[in-house]
């Protein structure tokens, strides 16, 4: 599956990137426009983390859209946040409300056609690494990586917080792993928030088992700390390139060492 890409490493980490592709899957003609398709994506977020490989962390991640099909909500179609706004398994808008569709949107038969042909076989790629590692390493840590705009009113109020971290309200992972990655954003004193507007989606919340020794986090990132955010986003400016230095790149490397330090201290002495 040339969509799919799995990154083996073998230390007790697996690091997930359901958002960052923009492959529209032969969709293109039914949206409004490709570029609207593609605007919410997780800009970069797999070259921003990159350096993790380097530490021996696999790596799971796809390149379709998440307009496509979205890899991080239930696949029930629940919403993982009654009452908020937000998207659905196989988005109809933008996270500003916008119509994504030109014509007619995904019936029942389209919606689960896309999860067979890609959730399914993403979460089966992430829940064969989990389980290869842990039979490896008695704990283990599945990261969820994310990153949106800094701003839009329609999700959340004002502006984002930089480090937003989610455990499902601490269902999804040790209090030591949370006390660990929130003390690395605290020292970069650029904000952060545990539990906030973002708990966790579907990742966290299926994939993490502390009971089994598997402690899930989603991590998002508003995307200022890596990218120029225009005041107003659209064709011309967007996607900003990546900085070559992010002011975030600090404070990332310690947000992973303190999680492989989490899953490393499970191990025998």
């Amino acid at each position: 599956m040339t969509w799919l890409s799995v990154h083996r490493g073998e230390a007790p980490l697996v690091i997930a990137f359901p958002h960052g592709g923009t492959d529209l899957a032969g969709y293109d003609g039914q949206y409004v426009s490709p570029w609207l398709a593609r605007r919410d994506a997780d800009w970069w977020i797999a070259e921003l983390y990159a350096f993790a490989r380097d530490l021996g962390a696999t790596t799971v991640a796809t390149s379709i859209s998440r307009s496509v099909i979205d890899c991080n909500r239930d696949p029930s179609g629940a919403s993982l946040y009654p009452g908020a706004a937000t998207t659905e398994l196989v988005p109809t808008t933008t996270f500003d409300g916008k119509p994504l569709y030109a014509g007619a949107v995904p019936d029942a038969a389209d919606i689960a056609a896309r999860r067979t042909a890609y959730f399914d076989p993403y979460h089966a790629a992430l829940a064969a690494e989990i389980e290869r590692l842990r039979a490896r390493h008695p704990r283990i840590v599945v990261y969820d990586a994310h990153s949106i705009r800094s701003h839009i009113p329609r999700l959340f109020d004002g502006e984002l917080p930089q480090f937003n971290i989610g455990t499902n309200s601490g269902a999804s992972c040790d209090p030591a792993l949370t006390a660990g990655i929130e003390a690395a954003c605290a020292a970069s004193g650029l904000g952060h928030v545990v539990n906030g507007r973002f708990k966790g989606g579907w990742t966290t919340r299926h994939h993490g088992d502390p009971a089994r020794g598997i402690h899930s986090v989603q991590m998002e990132l508003a995307l200022r700390g890596y990218v120029a955010e225009p005041a107003f986003v659209e064709p011309a400016n967007w996607p900003a390139p990546l900085d070559p230095a992010p002011v975030i790149a600090p404070t990332l490397r310690s947000v992973i060492a303190a999680a492989l330090a989490f899953a490393k201290s499970g191990e025998p002495a």
